[in-house]
């Protein structure tokens, strides 16, 4: 009769006319409500409750009592079940009932599906973007933050790879911990080593007093070396030992000492080719290339350029800013622009325009020069309109390098419109889908 009375609802229903059969079912499976009756055959209503309360804590318990034995119902409540019902049953209260713990359940999904959003971009507030390749990787952040294990971080100058650095660092439990940025290749050679590894008093001239270092520094939480190519062998050495014996040894010092630092390096150099050319040590190499990060350049996610645009007009503004947004010509040209100095350089680029600009918008004017003139050649006319369209689409397929979405956007035209195109032309051998 239950079966039936729900049978056009929203549910997906399990029926059991005891407990032990209600367990059995309920093997492999999730559970999010259930309808209890107290007295069952064999284990009683308020014993199955705990049963399946143990499997399914987030689930939703129903009571059905006869009368009389509201003692009982009393007891479910306390035992954790959200509503009772006395027998006999009316149809229209129990489906009343049943929606309200399915609006419960409904909202404990949104409440979980929101918290798990805001842990997502928790960490995030600075690497800014949705594309696909940025939701990667962050959802890779994601999961290697909780462990210690050293990190390496590829990507091109620009393309924010300290900030995915610190986004680790604060989603991993050392988060109240120091973080401390190394740029490697700004420290002289001479002073590399004290500097990172530290020194004792009279270790070399002017050494008066002995300092702890850098990565003595960070203890606790995480030592990030950008620019880990520029590391001398000798302190690649000291570095491998930190790698692997979680110890350092100052200059001057014969005495190794404890330390507990995540290690977390950047590159924008091939190390496979600098081990191939003696430059770089193959042990370290292949120490820290056990977890590796990738951040995609700006122009393998164009979608982000808005985005990214929009953030840096909000935190660059002052009370004297004029422009508040940019217009779609601007904006159009920013997209398909190649941005080699990659998110830095578009930084800039904002920063720039919000100083020249004198209108309530970014217009194509206010741009840098390399990004404001026009990429396109003029195309002439072959007798056609169609030579036209074809050489006009050959063109924007070049500039986005095959990638019909982007493609599409520099046209102006829907992806759909394109493909159609494309198979018009013959030219679907020029294109790739993203």
């Amino acid at each position: 009769m239950l079966e039936m009375l729900f049978g056009g609802n929203p549910y997906d229903i399990l029926r059991a006319s005891d407990a032990e059969t209600a367990i059995l079912l309920t093997e492999g499976r999730h559970v999010d409500a259930a309808l209890l009756d107290l007295q069952l055959p064999g284990m009683d209503g308020l014993s199955l409750m705990k049963a399946l309360r143990s499997r399914f804590p987030q689930a939703q318990f129903c009571i059905m009592t006869g009368h009389g034995r509201i003692r009982d119902a009393v007891a479910a409540i306390r035992g954790g079940a959200s509503d009772f019902l006395e027998k006999p049953l009316v149809p229209e209260t129990l489906k009343t009932r049943m929606s309200r713990i399915h609006e419960i359940w409904r909202l404990q999904k949104e409440n979980g599906r929101l918290r798990e959003e805001q842990e997502f971009h928790f960490g995030y507030d600075r690497l800014v973007g949705n594309s696909s390749a940025m939701r990667s990787l962050k959802g890779f952040i994601k999961r290697i933050a909780p462990s210690d294990t050293s990190v390496l971080i590829l990507g091109e100058t620009g393309c924010g790879k300290e900030l995915v650095a610190r986004a680790i660092h604060k989603l991993s439990s050392r988060a109240e911990k120091p973080f401390i940025p190394v740029d490697c290749a700004s420290i002289s050679e001479n002073l590399m080593e004290s500097e990172i590894f530290g020194h004792v008093k009279g270790a070399f001239t002017g050494a008066d007093t002995a300092q702890p270092g850098l990565v003595r520094a960070a203890d606790g939480g995480t030592i990030f070396f950008d620019e880990i190519g520029e590391l001398s062998l000798q302190a690649q050495a000291k570095m491998l030992r930190l790698l692997q014996e979680h110890e350092v040894r100052p200059v001057g010092s014969a005495k190794s000492l404890p330390v507990d630092v995540r290690v977390v390096a950047a590159t924008n150099r091939d190390l496979a080719k600098e081990v191939a050319n003696k430059t770089s040590r193959e042990d370290l190499f292949y120490r820290l290339k056990v977890l590796v990060a990738t951040v995609p350049p700006l122009r393998e996610r164009w979608e982000d350029i808005a985005v990214l645009a929009t953030h840096f007009i909000e935190t660059l503004k002052t009370d004297t800013s004029v422009p508040r947004e940019i217009s779609d010509e601007a904006l159009k040209r920013m997209e398909t622009y190649e941005w080699p100095g990659n998110v830095r350089e578009l930084e800039n680029a904002i920063r720039r325009a919000m100083v020249l600009c004198t209108e309530t918008r970014v217009e194509l004017a206010d741009l840098p020069p390399e990004i404001s003139a026009d990429p396109i050649t003029a195309v002439p006319l072959a007798g056609s309109l169609a030579a036209y369209e074809m050489e006009a689409i050959r063109n924007a397929l070049e500039r986005a390098k095959g990638k019909r979405k982007l493609a599409a956007h520099i046209l102006g035209i829907g992806e759909a419109t394109l493909y159609r195109k494309l198979n018009e032309y013959a030219l679907r051998s020029e294109a790739k889908a993203s």
